[in-house]
């Protein structure tokens, strides 16, 4: 028994050894070719884009463990984006609520993409993709009304290029977002069954397991998360744009795969899907 619970470990873990590999292959190919891209005025620049597609395909991996997919992604991160410029109007004495109003119109889009796929048994791609051209109407609709209020509040501004320990605020945010759904996925309850819901969805319904409401809060959880990139993301570029998301589409299910999840649900490691956004972003 404890060698096969052995070889069971040593089978999982091997999933996420080619994502490792992948970078070090390529740290070394650009140490060779060029080697600027890794200095340190260059690097800096290169963190906060590591952490925009990072947070996002966290989110996605979310969706992916439970078997689904979700390609609403670049219009909900557009969607916030505009909100936080409208809702805030420039005035920093509002950002906060605007952001508060922005975060919860995305965990809307995901509780309506959770229920549809969850509840009502529809395809998660063509049900992501729909909802995703409604929002993205909103967002265009939205955006006009807006056109006056071009730019986020200095305070987010300023906070999202700023730096800490020489290191981008961004990309800090996408270090405590990491560990905490780890540590969240792997040392407590909810995570464990969260994790068993997509592995083995039938042994998780016989010990009493609501699948229904955890696929709607993997939904609602990984909004949030594009919700925040979009926020963040708005900030470090000041005057979002409509095309703001649009980079988002594929690159967080590709790291989220090549991070070693499975389209068809399951386990997923959340610091080997960071580190193929990484991959992705360097490459």
């Amino acid at each position: 028994m404890r060698n096969s619970s052995l070889l069971t470990s040593i089978v999982v873990s091997s999933r996420y050894i080619p994502v490792w590999v992948a970078n070090l292959l390529l740290i070394i190919v650009i140490l060779i070719t060029t080697p600027a891209t890794l200095s340190q005025t260059s690097f800096s620049t290169t963190l906060p884009l590591v952490a925009f597609l990072a947070i996002a395909s966290m989110g996605q991996m979310l969706v992916v463990m439970t078997g689904g997919i979700d390609l609403s992604i670049p219009n909900v991160m557009t969607l916030v984006a505009m909100i936080v410029v409208g809702a805030g109007a420039g005035n920093d004495d509002r950002l906060l609520p605007a952001i508060a109003i922005a975060l919860g119109v995305a965990m809307l889009i995901g509780l309506v993409n959770g229920f549809l796929v969850s509840v009502l048994k529809l395809n998660p791609l063509i049900v992501t993709l729909a909802v995703s051209q409604v929002v993205r109407g909103i967002s265009i609709e939205y955006a006009a009304d807006v056109a006056n209020e071009a730019s986020v509040p200095a305070n987010l501004s300023n906070w999202a290029t700023g730096q800490f320990l020489g290191i981008s605020n961004i990309f800090w945010v996408g270090v405590i977002i990491a560990v905490v759904m780890t540590l969240l996925l792997r040392y407590t309850v909810a995570g464990r069954r969260f994790q068993s819901v997509g592995a083995n969805p039938r042994a998780a319904h016989l010990v009493g397991i609501p699948i229904k409401l955890y696929v709607v809060v993997a939904y609602v959880l990984a909004a949030l998360l594009y919700g925040l990139a979009g926020v963040l993301l708005a900030g470090f570029i000041s005057s979002p744009t409509l095309g703001l998301g649009a980079s988002y589409l594929l690159a967080p299910i590709a790291a989220a795969v090549i991070g070693g999840a499975s389209l068809t649900g399951g386990l997923a490691s959340v610091i080997s899907t960071c580190a193929a956004a990484f991959f992705l972003t360097l490459l």
